[in-house]
């Protein structure tokens, strides 16, 4: 089928090679060349030069390098929805962003499969840039994101005002010194108010862009850093870290974003769910 051949022409693509290519399929060159060949008949274009050294992309062959990933990203969601087994009714696909998935998405989930087990579930764990667009492509169905940029074909709703608050593990000593303080990577918008919050503070001995991996580095080892309320909630109750006091607090909204086009009757369910779930508290 065609997406054979596309997924042979992105391997010789990427090894600008079609013996190297055949390497990576574990099948002969003789094999890829066939494939290869069919694809240019099919389209009527030369994709690649052959050289003695490799292959190189013709500028027919570039432009197929730009849409070939989508075609196959939509062709394996077709397969997810028609192959879905008898007992689910319907395929939804959720995404979160990276620094998001836990608790969020993964409670979402959760919660989802628990309510409406009718439903199956692709989960897509993802950079917001590339939600974004498989949002607007119609590839996923919502998302949770934040402070997600504007986009054709998305419909963005705030569902939670979440709040990035100082917690240490040993009141008694100092959050901002620079071998205690963690740095988390919580945006652009995070970092110009804590940089003019902060403006005298030393490079952290640690950053890190995953905030969960931060926390967790925290927990084990000691120290401060900005997290989420929602989720560094539970350990402040239990009394492993301690807010501290008078430092300031900065805005982190949260926002479920949606395909515009999505089946109403799958999206509502979905979203449902998910502003259940962050009315409960998705860190609890």
């Amino acid at each position: 089928m065609e997406t054979e051949l596309i997924k042979t022409f992105l391997d010789v693509a990427s090894c600008r090679s079609f013996i190297r290519a055949a390497k990576r399929l574990n099948v002969a060159q003789t094999t890829v060349s066939a494939r290869i060949r069919t694809l240019e008949d099919r389209l009527g274009q030369q994709l690649f030069v052959r050289r003695r050294g490799g292959a190189t992309l013709t500028p027919a062959g570039e432009r197929l390098l730009r849409h070939a990933p989508e075609f196959l990203q939509s062709w394996q969601r077709l397969q997810r929805h028609v192959t879905a087994s008898g007992r689910h009714v319907a395929l939804a696909t959720i995404g979160g962003e990276i620094n998001l998935w836990q608790p969020t998405v993964l409670n979402w989930a959760a919660a989802l499969r628990r309510q409406r087990p009718d439903i199956a579930l692709h989960i897509e764990i993802d950079k917001p840039q590339n939600l974004i667009e498989n949002l607007a492509a119609g590839r996923v169905d919502a998302a949770v994101l934040h402070a997600p940029p504007p986009r054709p074909g998305v419909k963005l709703d705030l569902l939670l005002n979440e709040k990035l608050v100082l917690v240490t593990t040993d009141p008694g000593a100092d959050p901002l010194d620079e071998g205690r303080f963690f740095s988390v990577d919580w945006g652009p918008e995070f970092l110009r108010e804590f940089t003019a919050g902060f403006p005298d503070l030393p490079v952290p001995a640690v950053a890190v862009n995953l905030g969960r991996f931060a926390l967790k580095y925290v927990l084990d080892n000691g120290g401060a850093g900005y997290f989420r309320g929602h989720v560094v909630d539970p350990y402040i109750h239990a009394g492993r870290l301690h807010r501290v006091p008078g430092a300031p607090s900065f805005a982190y909204p949260i926002y479920v974003a949606s395909c515009a086009d999505a089946d109403p009757a799958i999206l509502a369910p979905v979203v449902a769910c998910l502003r259940q779930t962050a009315a409960t508290g998705f860190g609890k």
